[in-house]
């Protein structure tokens, strides 16, 4: 039992490692897309590097995949609630990542914001105020109208998947209420599993497991397929605000977490002296 929980105790330190270095490789991510399309906007750009910067990044997600994959054989649950995140994190987790239709919800959210600046810049322009440096390659307020399609497309046939992986999930969720979990817990006073039980829920984890590198394989081929409709330029800038994003809410979660420790600290303070008032600090919590 002790090596058991050993074992359990060592994949997920390697959970977490693999999960912090994929952090990193993205903090790296953002400095490299955002140095190309300075270089973008100053005429000075390399095409070919850019596209090549795409196709490393998305290797990249491929290989950080597979490897999550291959530890989630071993151990899954801790991806579906990792103490790694934030619980504003974990509240937004669909299969132990983010929704792959949320990729097209970003391109739609990117389309918005640049077309209200170019239109900005556009009316300056009028009055002679802004000179735009703007090379002509595409960026994500120029998709056109066969991009918005097949974007569009591709929304409706990633939504159609997720709900498929998702009823699959619920039906799993389902079967611990079913036979020989449930009735175990019923028929006994003690919490000690045999090895019925233990089989089941082994069998249960291997099927979650098989629903994350669904998943997984879910948000890798939408990435891909993103990536073609766009020009180099607008899968960068695409890429660049989804990993913003990403790190974005991993650290407001963090200050959201720490905030919320620090007032729960100050009202236990405020207690433990007898004060049956909050403080003025612990108030604002």
């Amino acid at each position: 039992m002790a090596s058991g929980s050993s074992s359990i105790c060592g994949i997920g330190h390697l959970q977490k490692e693999c999960y912090y270095e994929w952090m990193s490789t993205q903090s790296k991510h953002i400095v490299d897309l955002k140095e190309v399309l300075m270089s973008q906007r100053s005429n000075a750009y390399d095409h070919h590097k850019l596209e090549e910067l795409v196709g490393r990044i998305v290797n990249d997600f491929q290989k950080y995949a597979e490897k999550r994959s291959e530890l989630a054989d071993r151990s899954c649950s801790s991806y579906f609630a990792p103490s790694w995140n934030s619980s504003l994190e974990n509240g937004l987790l669909w299969m132990g990542g983010c929704r792959p239709s949320s990729f097209m919800r970003i391109i739609y959210a990117l389309c918005g914001s640049h077309a209200e600046t170019q239109l900005s810049e556009y009316l300056l322009n009028m009055d002679g105020e802004v000179v735009d440096g703007h090379d002509g390659d595409s960026s994500m307020s120029d998709l056109n109208s066969t991009q918005l399609a097949k974007i569009n497309d591709l929304h409706v046939e990633v939504i159609d998947k997720e709900d498929k992986l998702s009823k699959k999930s619920a039906n799993l969720q389902e079967d611990v209420a079913d036979m020989p979990i449930a009735v175990t817990a019923f028929t006994r006073d003690c919490v000690e599993t045999d090895v019925a039980v233990e089989d089941a829920l082994d069998k249960h984890e291997e099927s979650m497991a098989v629903l994350i590198a669904e998943a997984d394989k879910l948000r890798l081929e939408t990435l891909k397929k993103i990536v073609e409709v766009l020009t180099p330029v607008q899968a960068a800038e695409f890429l660049l605000s989804g990993k913003r994003l990403h790190v974005s809410l991993h650290e407001w979660g963090r200050v959201r977490e720490e905030r919320r420790i620090g007032c729960a600290h100050v009202e236990d303070a405020a207690t433990a002296r007898g004060g049956g008032r909050k403080s003025k600090r612990s108030a604002t919590c």
